[in-house]
Parts: structure tokens; sequence; C-alpha cells
């Protein structure tokens, strides 16, 4: 398939921020210093008296925005992904999680494909760690089109939201017309051999992979699963009932994110065969974006191989 990229996750956020804080007034953004990278800075130009910059606190800024939300507000919170959930995880369990309040957390710079940034910047342990907070609905936009949509959906959602986007430009994968709704999966392509189940910017790869697979003769699928939790269980019962191979591929340490979700749903309602695509329990070094996600096996070969690996257990 032709890849076209789009813009940024992250960008789309920046944009749809603005139009949603014209649309309701209850709207307001905070950030630890990085709002020029996360895309928040604009709406604190378009809005000054609803944005806050709490500075490099990132726990005191999850603390504020459980004030804010205590009092009615709809706070959307932003930093790096792996400040903001390190670093403000107990304010998040306990200011958000425990007094079940709306705050929205959109962290970027998602994964590993920031690339020169390094380790030290990389978020892999967001989806795990964000993913066993009760009552929070955890998310990873495929591209702008899917970003937007779900974004404007968690500010109509009573609970607490973490949405993860990502620093590159993503390959378009939907358009203006394409529907989302948050906990309720995209199948982008049907397939009677093997499912392939992903997020983020491994839809594409799995798109990718897909095609690759049909000139061996292998019919795969590929599920857009762009909510972690609360995950499309009647998807997977479907996908899993029809193909019995299911490949997970993601950007995130192994343990803990949508394999880890997937293998745990289908162990207890329809076990079938498995393998996964991920980051082999490490953390990744410095280099550009396409070097580093195939250097740590994230790219559409290796999700091939994976489909591959599945079906020889059958």
């Amino acid at each position: 398939m032709q890849k076209k990229y789009g813009k940024a996750t992250r960008d789309a956020y920046g944009e749809v921020i603005i139009e949603m804080g014209r649309e309701n007034p209850n709207i307001v953004v905070l950030d630890a210093d990085l709002s020029k990278s996360t895309k928040t800075a604009k709406f604190g130009e378009t809005f000054p008296d609803r944005f806050f910059n709490v500075g490099i606190m990132e726990a005191n800024l999850v603390g504020v925005a459980s004030g804010l939300a205590a009092c009615g507000k709809i706070p959307f919170i932003s930093s790096f992904a792996t400040f903001l959930i390190s670093k403000g995880y107990d304010q998040l369990r306990m200011g958000v999680s425990y007094s079940e309040l709306g705050v929205k957390v959109v962290a970027s710079h998602g994964g590993i494909s920031i690339g020169e940034d390094g380790a030290s910047q990389m978020s892999i342990e967001d989806l795990a760690l964000t993913s066993t907070l009760p009552g929070m609905s955890v998310m990873v936009p495929a591209d702008e089109f899917s970003a937007r949509a779900l974004i404007r959906q968690s500010a109509e959602i009573p609970g607490a939201v973490y949405i993860r986007t990502g620093r590159p430009k993503a390959p378009l994968i939907y358009d203006a017309s394409s529907k989302f709704e948050i906990g309720k999966a995209n199948r982008l392509r049907s397939g009677k051999d093997v499912s392939i189940v992903a997020n983020g910017l491994l839809v594409y790869e799995a798109l990718e992979a897909a095609e690759e697979l049909e000139k061996l003769g292998i019919q795969a699928g590929v599920i857009d699963m762009h909510t972690v939790k609360p995950i499309d269980e009647q998807m997977l019962l479907e996908e899993a009932r029809k193909t019995g191979h299911i490949v997970v591929a993601e950007e995130h340490q192994i343990w803990g994110g949508l394999g880890s979700a997937v293998a745990r749903f289908l162990s207890q309602h329809h076990p079938c065969k498995m393998e996964f695509v991920a980051i082999q329990d490490t953390y990744a070094e410095s280099g550009l974006p396409d070097e580093v996600m195939e250097k740590y096996g994230l790219t559409a070969p290796y999700v091939v191989k994976a489909a591959q690996r599945v079906l020889k257990k059958s």
C-alpha cells in the first residue's frame, strides 16, 4: 500500500483542543512547561485564562487538574508521556482514579518512535501503568483523524482518560468521514487465516504486513484496537473464532500493554494461538525514528514473521 503521511497525532491534539475550547467553556488545559512540544501552546494563546503552565512539576500538574475536575471543569493535561506517568503516578492513582475524577491525560512522545531523544524520554511503560488504574480508559490513536475523534469523545465521557500521542508524522489510515467509538475497535481488513490486532503506528505496519502475507497465500485480517481499556471483547471473540490465530502488534514494552490485555481476555473466553510484536523487555537507544523502529522489531516484516510463526503452531 502507498504510504501517505498526515500530521502527527500530537499536532491533531493541538488543533482539536482549540475547537473543543470554543465549544465548551468548561474545558481547561494544563501543561508542565512543554506546551510547544505537546502542542497545547496555541490553546494557551487562544484562551489565556483557561491555560495553566505549572512548570516542570508533573505531580503538581495532576494535583491541580484533580482540583479543577472536582470543581466541575474538564481538565486536559499534557506533558511527555514518560514524565507525566512516571512522575505523576501517585497523584493519578489517588487524586484521579481513587477520587473518580474526569481528568483527561493526553500525553505526547509515546513509544520509541520519538527517535533521537533517547531512552530517558521514550515512554514504553505508559499503557501498562495507566491500564492498572481503576476507571481509567486508555487509548492509542493511529493517525490524526482517529486522534481528533477519540480526544473529542474523551471530553464527553465522565471518567478519567489516558490518550497517547506521538512525535512523528503518522501514516494516514482514515479520513474525515471515518467513524470511531471509545471501546470499539475498527476492522480495517478481513481475513480467514490470521488476525493482526494493533494500535498506534503499528496499525499501518499491520496493513503492510497483511499485503505481504497475501502474496504468500495467507489472508490476514487487521484490527485497529485503538482502545486498550475497555478492550473490544466482541471484536476479539469474532476474530479468535474466525481465524484461531492472533498476532498483537504495539509500540510498547511487551509486558502489560495491548498484548497482555488481549491475551488475558482470550485465555478466559476463547483460547487460541497467539504471537506478539512489541519491545522485548528493553530500553531503546537513540536514533532516527525509522531506524529505531526497525532495530527493535516494530515494522511490517516482523509482523509478517509473527504471523508465519503463529500459523506454524497449528
